[in-house]
């Protein structure tokens, strides 16, 4: 049995004797499907307010943190597209790229000498962050939801 049948057999389990609906399985194949294959994924940090901010307008902070990477996003919402800029830390070395990805696209985006990197233009809805590594596991954040 492979993974997707394994998949929906559990969701099957979990639902009982009703038949799952045909979206409702498709709907959880293409999240199945957007996993990234042996990522370690990031948790969400706590990020100290920078001084001097007083109120919610303008950019949102996260930071998520694992496997000695820290993850700072700044994502704005402007006309009812997304974009983010960031900065991977310390600098996982030459050579090492983000995807910066939705669940429709993904944009990869080389790291600067300070790690830092950007996307815009993109759609509102959920969003994830992998930096990929030569020679190591990549590391994922976790999906977070964007809305405008």
């Amino acid at each position: 049995m492979n993974n997707d049948e394994y998949f929906l057999a559990a969701l099957r389990l979990a639902a009982g004797n009703d038949p799952i609906p045909g979206h409702v399985s498709a709907a959880a194949r293409d999240a199945f499907g957007l996993r990234v294959s042996q990522a370690v994924t990031a948790n969400p940090a706590e990020r100290a307010a920078p001084r001097g901010v007083r109120g919610m307008d303008g950019p949102h902070m996260v930071r998520f943190v694992a496997a000695g990477l820290t993850f700072d996003l700044e994502v704005t919402v402007g006309d009812g597209l997304i974009d983010v800029a960031g900065q991977v830390s310390p600098h996982p070395g030459e050579g090492s790229h983000v995807d910066v990805r939705t669940p429709h696209l993904t944009l990869t985006r080389r790291l600067s000498r300070s790690g830092q990197f950007a996307a815009t233009g993109l759609p509102p809805g959920w969003l994830s962050v992998v930096c990929h590594r030569p020679g190591q596991s990549p590391v994922q954040t976790r999906w977070v939801r964007i809305r405008p």
